[in-house]
């Protein structure tokens, strides 16, 4: 009697483990409560803004990035832009969209990321293939670089029509911004006080070609970087709010967790909405 009480309790036990559900992402909201893609949808489909904070090489976000975008266009007019183009490539995406030049032209004259193809092209080519306006969003990174090296005020430097490729001088900037004071011990041995203003001027140019876009029509703007750039509602978000204190700004975050099904604590308000993924998932580069 024992031996078939045990024999039963195994089997169910084995049947449970290998029957449950592998899961490769969860979705969670700001307090720690998993929730569906559709409540995703729902509640950031009332914001002005959405910023999509991404890990560069994860499939999983890249996915779900162009899902959001169609769900988002299902239901109103929808303008796109990315960290990944520099807005002096404007013209070159420009005419990607409207078919002057093909993907070969792209790469010869814009400066695409090597995951361009895999990560990228889908969004760029969703616009094209709806007639969305794509925008270009980032600073050209030798200004960025100029930054780093020299502090914000290399810029006064530009010529004026280089200056349009950068946020209106001078910028908003707060060194006390908890993420811009993690940078001066994350990267001790190469950071110094212009480490994180060359991020912050990153973070200003984008958030400025987004508002640009934006007050053109107030159509929502799907604004897609890397999670660093919008995470704790700082970088772009705070850049924005700066610009305008009123406007609907939703966050999504992806982070990678060894397990998906609870929210670790650290985790926990870092953007509206937070893309858990298997540490485990193959990455696209």
């Amino acid at each position: 009697m024992i031996r078939g009480i045990l024999f039963i309790f195994s089997f169910s036990f084995l049947f449970y483990s290998f029957g449950q559900e592998l899961r490769a992402y969860q979705l969670y909201n700001k307090e720690g409560k998993k929730v569906d893609f559709g409540k995703m949808v729902k509640s950031l489909s009332e914001k002005d803004i959405i910023l999509f904070g991404e890990l560069h090489n994860d499939p999983i976000a890249h996915w779900m990035q162009l899902e959001l975008t169609k769900k988002m266009h299902e239901k109103g007019d929808i303008a796109m832009g990315a960290e990944m183009f520099e807005r002096d490539n404007q013209n070159a995406i420009n005419s990607y969209l409207s078919g002057a030049i093909d993907q070969k032209g792209l790469d010869t004259t814009a400066r695409l990321w090597s995951n361009f193809k895999t990560d990228y092209k889908p969004l760029l080519d969703y616009a094209k293939d709806n007639k969305i306006d794509f925008i270009a969003t980032n600073i050209p990174r030798r200004y960025a670089s100029m930054v780093y090296k020299n502090g914000f005020e290399i810029l006064d430097s530009l010529p004026k029509e280089e200056k349009e490729w950068v946020a209106p001088l001078p910028i908003e900037y707060d060194p006390e911004l908890p993420g811009y004071e993690a940078m001066l011990t994350m990267m001790s041995d190469h950071a110094n006080e212009n480490f994180p203003k060359a991020q912050a001027i990153k973070d200003a140019t984008m958030a400025h070609s987004i508002y640009e876009r934006f007050k053109q029509d107030k159509a929502m703007f799907i604004h897609y970087n890397g999670a660093y750039h919008s995470n704790n509602f700082e970088g772009i978000y705070w850049f924005l709010k700066q610009l305008q204190e009123s406007l609907k700004i939703g966050t999504i975050t992806t982070v990678l967790q060894k397990e998906v099904t609870k929210l670790e604590k650290e985790n926990k308000g870092v953007a509206d909405f937070i893309l858990v993924v298997d540490e485990d998932m193959t990455t696209t580069y």
